[in-house]
């Protein structure tokens, strides 16, 4: 295999110590590519699985970022590591999300991928609200994302969903007990539907306890980001001149009462329905 341009890596710390720096590798075009035999042949032959080019990307990264699941699955039987950071401090399984390979993030959990990275930072959750991954969101709330996590530039993993007008990743956020009310600066989820236009996103989110009345750091509530006369306007001037209904304060207050899980604990009760219904609005 033909290695040029090898050097010490210049961001050890980020590269984890996963070799050398080199251009991008053979081992990195098969895994992309989705070439499983050449990839295979390579790692029989002695190529590392988990040599790093300029920007800290390794084979796995390349493999994940295009849902290449057979070279995921050789790359890890082949001892590729599986938390490795590129120089974004992505690791492979950010990228699976962002793909919305829901088999890459298996193969990736399956194999001990951390689900929740250091405070502060993107997120593999994060990165499937921004890429409007509902089943790559529901999995990693299922395995315990951290639905408050915080991103310094683009807050929860509930305001990228709502930034990006993903209304399926919004819906399961919620329904898991994401805080509709968690704060960037003041912004709140429902800024960010009003900043959008988005009046289904508005109505879900206040729906499941958004406030209209919320100010942001310039001292804007989500209407005033709206056109008067606007759909999204007289939406959102509706819900701060009408009263909250007895049946939504009703459904409010049993998902405060019982907890993030409400969902869960309730559909094991032999309720009716109509009782189950208010706690979700979808």
């Amino acid at each position: 295999m033909d290695i040029t341009h090898a050097r010490p890596s210049l961001f050890g710390d980020i590269a984890h110590g996963l070799g050398f720096w080199t251009d991008r590798s053979e081992v990195h075009e098969a895994a992309s590519q989705g070439r499983a035999l050449e990839l295979q042949q390579l790692i029989e032959r002695g190529a590392s699985v988990n040599i790093v080019a300029v920007d800290s990307i390794t084979p796995l990264h390349e493999a994940c970022i295009q849902g290449q699941t057979q070279c995921v699955r050789l790359l890890l039987d082949a001892g590729a590591q599986v938390d490795a950071r590129n120089i974004d401090s992505s690791t492979p399984l950010c990228d699976a999300c962002a793909a919305g390979s829901l088999d890459c993030v298996r193969l990736l959990l399956e194999h001990g991928a951390t689900v929740n990275p250091p405070l502060f930072t993107f997120s593999p959750l994060h990165e499937a609200c921004m890429g409007g991954n509902a089943d790559c969101v529901r999995l990693m709330v299922a395995k315990g994302a951290q639905m408050e996590a915080h991103d310094c530039h683009f807050g929860t993993p509930l305001h990228v969903a709502c930034a990006r007008q993903h209304l399926d990743c919004a819906k399961v956020l919620l329904n898991a007990g994401a805080n509709v009310n968690a704060a960037k600066l003041h912004e709140t989820a429902l800024h960010h539907a009003a900043k959008v236009k988005n009046v289904d996103l508005i109505e879900m989110l206040v729906e499941f306890g958004g406030n209209v009345y919320a100010r942001d750091n310039l001292g804007k509530k989500p209407v005033d980001y709206t056109r008067p006369g606007s759909p999204p306007n007289l939406c959102l001037e509706f819900y701060e001149g009408t009263p909250l209904s007895l049946q939504h304060l009703s459904r409010l207050t049993l998902r405060t009462v019982l907890g993030k899980r409400a969902l869960e604990v309730v559909s094991k009760l032999t309720l009716p329905n109509r009782i189950i219904n208010y706690l979700s609005y979808y």
